[in-house]
Order: C-alpha cells, then structure tokens, then sequence
C-alpha cells in the first residue's frame, strides 16, 4: 500500500472565495476586487470623494491619495461579497465532504470575521463562533480542519491606518490576531499554515499586501515583515500548543531549462532560487540565503531589519511545507519567447504539454518532480494543499455534470503522486484538492472558471439559485478515498 492510514485524503477553499457574509464581517482589501475573466482582469475599484476611479490590479501606491474617504462601488459586481455563500451553507457542504470521506479539510479564516477593523480592542465573539461551529461540525464527521491564517486578505481599514504590510506594525496586529485564533481553537485545529502561497504576495499588490507599489524596496520590505511574521506566529502557535503542526504555503511552479545551453539552465536556477527557494529556505531553515541577500542588494534594496528578527527567523520555522501545484513553466534566456498565464504568474509555453482553457499547462510528472525536489531539499514532510482543474462545466440535459476530463486531470496527477511516495520515498502527508465545491475564482473572479467536485448554480454575475449538484467526479474521487488511493481508474 502507498499511502499511510493517516493520510489527509480531502479538499482545500479560501474564505474570499466561499464564505460570503460580507454583512458578519469587516471589509478587507480583496472586497475592493471587481470580477474579471480571461481576457480581461480583475480591478481594484473604489470610490474616491471626487468620483469614481478603477484601478488596474497592481496600481501605484501613490496613484490613491492619502487619507482619501474610499467606499465600495454599488454599480459594481465584487465576487467576495456573497461568494458561494458558505457562511449560510457550511452544514450542507461539509457533509457532502464528508460522503465523499473527507479526513481533512483546508480552509482559510477571514481575519475581519475576527477583528473586522485589525485594530479592534477586542474580537468579535460572533465571527469566533461561526469558526466554532464549522470545526465542531467537520470534527463531527471525523474531518481533520487544517487552517490557513490569512488566504490573500489584509484588513482594509489597517490598509488606510497602516499603508500595509509595509509598516511594521502589521506584524503585532496578526500577531494578536493569531494569539486569538490559536487560543480559542486548539483542541479543534491541530494543522495550521500561516500565509497562503508566500512567494506570490510580492506582486500581488493591494489584496495581500494592503498596498500597491512598483518601488521593489517597499514590496521587498513589506515581504520581510511577513517572513517575520510567520516566523513569530509559528513559535506563538508553539507555545499554545506544543502539538500543532505548523507549515508554509508554496506556490510551486517548477521551471524547465528550454535547452541545454548552459546560460538556460543557469537562468533556470537562478529562476528557481527567486521564485521558489527563495521562500521555502528563509522558512524551513530560519535565514536568508546568500544569493538572495546579493540578489536584492544589487537590485539597490537594503532591507531594514531590526536586531531580532534573525532570531525570529531561526526559531520559527517550520514543521512541514504545504505547496500548490497547478502548473509548470520553462526557463529560457531566448528573447522572443512566448508567455502564457500560470496561477497569477506568467510562465513560457511548453511544446510538449497540453493546456487548460485558461492556458494553465497540464503536467503530471512535474507534480512527481515538484515533491521530489522539495523533498529532497529540506526532508520534511509535505503536503498538496492545492491541486486541481479550472474549466468550464455544462450541465447535460438531465442536469449531470460528466466531468471525465476532471477526473482524467486528478488520475493523471495522483497516479505520479503515488510514484513518489512507493517508489521514491517522499514523505507526504495528504492531498487537498482545489476545491472541492465550485467557487469564486482568486485569478479572474469568475464562477465559470469551475474547479468543484460539487456544481454550485451561480453565474459570473452572481445569479442563481446557489444549489449543490454533484458532478460524476464526486463520486469517483469518494472511491479514491475510500480505497487510500489504490483504486484511481
């Protein structure tokens, strides 16, 4: 047998993507973000006193004045708001995780149902016990919660007060934050992880960071009070709870050099060290790499540090890596490649893979490269919290979803999972798919971007009826489980 009897066999979401209950809650920055789709992206928009002013997703900081009053657009569709309305649903789409035997769940806390201002003095009791409920309700059918602390979310109104991840003192509000989360659930919640996919916040402007920059030395800055952060949430969690388990969240979008030029393999190294290495060894091994620190310093970036955030670093790393696998790219020093979208990171075009309708290349074997190269790198367990599908899904009509090219995407990827735990020996702790019910794009805001096991009747407008129909992947993925990924066909 491959896989442990202790394998997370289950699904992963993110509460700006599910939860809805905009008026249970206080606004974060990604509720600024309008809906998009494929050929067009998403927006920041928001009212100013002088008008309306919409902003492309990575706008200037200095492009919104500051103190300016901002309010939400109410001619506008924000997908965040209402979601899939798991807030008024979580019963019904936990037990329908917990058919398809569900051991873990992976899910995000919305930071403003807790402190919906960041600053509050207090937290809210009510955001607490809807968490409260959902636990009590997954424990009950024997589903292992695993919890993301902040999903790419950032309290708007800390974003005002503070600029961002940029002031320091975002550090002591998450903190405070976590002291409480990890307080009030630690004899539900025994697997954390702190920021989701850490190496896309750099680019990923107002929603993760709570502002928007092209200066590197502030997104550069505003990143190392996150690895700060964490590092400080990760100890925290420790001493509430000697027996959490706390991981990293990795975006892993392995690289291939396109020839054996040296200077492509080079560039695929040094590709790989900035986008991937570069966050996993700062976290699993508590400092910052040489080639990063001469990478930024060439770049004209001095990093303010204070005394102790070295120590923070070397005493907060991790337990075990969660990463994201969706796609691959190639590395190539040619100056007329061809580029193509890869979960909010534009990747070169592989001749040799196939491509979702969103031009996400298909790669299987990367998935068996990915666990062995991480793996190999830091021997700690790991974790798929992310993997899956995005496409298009029609009802037939009698109403089904035959989604057999779902189901031939998941084989595919499982089948080469289960290569690298039988035949090279990676430790790997369970796989979560992305998600499990359908919901609100993070990339292009869009519902019709589907990635669920679960058919939800909504539009990219947000119309419908929100209804759960079970796709035939639904049970397919319920015969996987059952059988700890023996039976795959």
């Amino acid at each position: 047998m491959s896989f442990k009897e202790s394998f997370l066999w289950g699904g992963a979401s993110a509460a700006s993507q599910v939860e809805g209950g905009l008026t249970h809650r206080g606004l974060a920055t990604y509720d600024f973000m309008t809906a998009g789709n494929k050929n067009t992206p998403r927006k920041v928009s928001i009212i100013l006193k002088d008008g309306t002013k919409d902003f492309v997703y990575n706008f200037r900081k200095d492009d919104l004045p500051v103190g300016a009053q901002i309010e939400l657009n109410d001619q506008l569709y924000y997908p965040s708001h209402e979601a899939i309305d798991f807030y008024g649903h979580y019963k019904e789409d936990i037990a329908l995780m917990a058919e398809m035997g569900f051991k873990c769940y992976r899910m995000s806390l919305a930071w403003t149902r807790i402190y919906p201002n960041g600053d509050d003095a207090l937290p809210s009791e009510e955001g607490l016990q809807f968490y409260d409920d959902v636990f009590d309700e997954c424990l009950k059918y024997g589903i292992e919660p695993m919890v993301t602390t902040v999903h790419f979310d950032y309290p708007f109104h800390l974003s005002k007060k503070l600029g961002g991840w940029i002031n320091r003192a975002s550090i002591d509000y998450y903190l405070k934050y976590c002291f409480t989360i990890f307080t009030r659930y630690q004899h539900k919640v025994k697997y954390w992880l702190t920021f989701n996919e850490i190496n896309l916040l750099l680019n990923n402007g107002y929603r993760s960071l709570g502002f928007c920059s092209s200066n590197e030395q502030e997104r550069y800055q505003a990143l190392h009070h996150i690895f700060v952060a964490s590092a400080k949430a990760v100890a925290l969690a420790r001493s509430i709870n000697p027996k959490f388990k706390i991981g990293m969240m990795l975006a892993n979008i392995m690289s291939y050099p396109e020839t054996c030029n040296p200077k492509d393999q080079l560039y695929c190294m040094e590709t790989a060290r900035m986008t991937r290495y570069f966050y996993t060894d700062i976290q699993c091994r508590g400092e910052y790499p040489a080639y990063v620190l001469n990478a930024i310093k060439k770049k004209g970036i001095d990093l303010i540090m204070e005394e102790s955030d070295r120590k923070s670093l070397k005493n907060g790393t991790v337990d075990f890596i969660g990463f994201s696998y969706y796609n691959t790219s190639v590395a190539t020093t040619r100056k007329d490649k061809k580029v193509t979208e890869g979960n909010q990171m534009m990747a070169v075009e592989n001749p040799y893979l196939e491509k979702s309708e969103w031009g996400w290349t298909i790669d299987p074997i990367g998935l068996r490269l990915s666990l062995n190269d991480l793996y190999s790198r830091y021997q700690l367990p790991l974790m798929i919290v992310e993997n899956g599908l995005g496409t298009i899904d029609t009802p037939n009509e009698s109403g089904q979803i035959i989604d057999d090219y779902r189901i031939n995407y998941l084989r595919q990827h499982l089948m080469q999972m289960k290569i690298a735990v039988e035949e090279d020996g990676v430790d790997l702790m369970g796989y979560t798919l992305w998600g499990p019910i359908d919901l609100i794009s993070s990339g292009t805001g869009e519902m019709s971007k589907r990635y669920g096991l679960v058919y939800v009747d909504l539009d990219d407008e947000g119309n419908g009826t929100k209804k759960r129909i079970k796709k035939k992947s639904f049970d397919w993925y319920k015969e996987v489980i059952q059988s700890n990924g023996e039976i795959l066909e």
